[in-house]
């Protein structure tokens, strides 16, 4: 039998779906010890001289940078032989009894995702914002597997991530209904490469909104329906493009002039405060919560960038095909952390021993760290006040939320 990859502490641990190799079996102790060594850092500083540098820190330095680029290159050429171990598609449990949340589900790596799992059994609520196109998606896919059983469950809900309003509309519309959600996927996202700037009509600069903004937001007001559903899981499509991120707290929007904006820029230091944002997070909800929080890559994917390129770059990739994933492929890392049964179990492991950040699944299923920019517990802190402010939330919403009580938000006029 081929067991499960994830580290484990106890032989009860070590039951887990028969689909990918296992790894040396670490506890999370010494897989912080390791990574520790790599990243050449603590996770807690003996000299404020250093805390207060990193404080001012105003973008990577040159060997950060580098290294980042570097490990972006290694990804690309050899994700198809790390991941060489994976089915396509990606087998997956018996989740007949979850309710699953999927955000921009009419394409690509979301549109695999969620056909996926409604082919597996579970609900699927496709959280889009051109709902006829999800319609129209569903029923081609109730007509492809007509005779195969009964019909895909599988439901359509409007969800712009460029509206805030419209997040709050989401979660209250969802809420509303008492049920349980198990499973949010935080799959919708932008790279709008070689675009000038632009701002939502919210304020924010639009990477910063899509990628992290509004999943946040999203994710703290469905908390009540996440306790109901509890075991339930929170997952957010990251990418590797987050090794060559830096967030400044004081200039989350890229205004101030003291670094240049790009579209790298956004889409780079967006999905690095997501990561930040959801290792608060997942520190902050209890375990009684029942509530996992992990980041995972779907690796270098064709269809994350390729309807926002220039043709000139689109045509390139075309001309690569064997190194970059296709959208099946790419949602491996997704549906794997949504439904393998050990990937609770290896959060706690974390939060138990007081690693720095979330899980962080790659593109071939397994842990790993990710950048060491991600690890800076100070700044993440001040990524999750900033954040709270951005959304209109009060900064202690998770704990109110957690305990029953009602949390305003000052957009869409919503009380959780």
């Amino acid at each position: 039998m081929v067991t499960s990859h994830l580290p484990v502490k106890s032989q009860a641990q070590a039951t887990v779906l028969s689909r990918v190799p296992q790894i040396k079996p670490n506890t999370a102790s010494e897989i912080q010890r390791e990574k520790r060594e790599e990243a050449g850092m603590a996770t807690t500083s003996s000299h404020p001289k250093e805390e207060v540098k990193k404080k001012k820190k105003e973008g990577l330095g040159w060997i950060e940078w580098a290294r980042g680029w570097l490990y972006l290159v290694y990804e690309m050429l050899f994700q198809r032989i790390t991941a060489s171990h994976l089915q396509n598609p990606m087998p997956l449990p018996p989740v007949n009894d979850l309710t699953c949340i999927v955000t921009g589900s009419t394409s690509g790596i979301g549109r695999e995702i969620a056909r996926q799992l409604a082919e597996a059994g579970a609900h699927v609520v496709m959280a889009v914002r051109n709902t006829k196109a999800a319609n129209e998606l569903i029923q081609k896919w109730q007509n492809e597997w007509t005779g195969m059983g009964l019909p895909l469950n599988i439901e359509v809900m409007e969800l712009d991530l460029l509206s805030l309003d419209s997040v709050v509309r989401f979660a209250e519309a969802w809420n509303a209904r008492l049920g349980p959600l198990h499973v949010l996927i935080n799959n919708a996202g932008i790279f709008s490469i070689g675009e000038p700037q632009k701002l939502s009509k919210d304020g924010y600069e639009e990477h910063l909104q899509v990628n992290h903004l509004a999943p946040a937001l999203l994710s703290v007001l469905l908390l009540p329906s996440l306790i109901r559903g509890s075991p339930s899981r929170i997952i957010n499509l990251n990418s590797v493009m987050h090794y060559v991120g830096f967030v400044d707290t004081e200039d989350m929007n890229v205004v101030s002039g003291k670094r240049k904006y790009t579209s790298l820029v956004g889409y780079s230091s967006s999905k690095l405060a997501q990561i930040m944002f959801s290792s608060v997070l997942h520190k902050r909800l209890p375990a009684e919560s029942g509530i996992t929080v992990a980041c995972v890559s779907p690796g270098i994917v064709q269809t994350n960038v390729a309807r926002d390129l220039p043709k000139i770059v689109q045509a390139a990739y075309h001309l690569i095909p064997y190194f970059i994933f296709s959208a099946q492929e790419g949602s491996r890392s997704a549906l794997f952390a949504a439904t393998d049964p050990q990937v609770p179990e290896y959060c706690e492991l974390l939060k138990a021993d007081d690693w720095p950040v979330c899980a962080f699944i790659s593109q071939d299923c397994r842990p790993t760290n990710p950048s060491e920019e991600a690890h800076n517990v100070e700044t993440s802190h001040e990524v999750w006040e900033k954040t709270f402010e951005m959304i209109g939330l009060p900064s202690d919403a998770v704990e109110r939320l957690i305990e029953g009580e009602e949390v305003a938000c000052r957009y869409g006029g919503h009380k959780g």
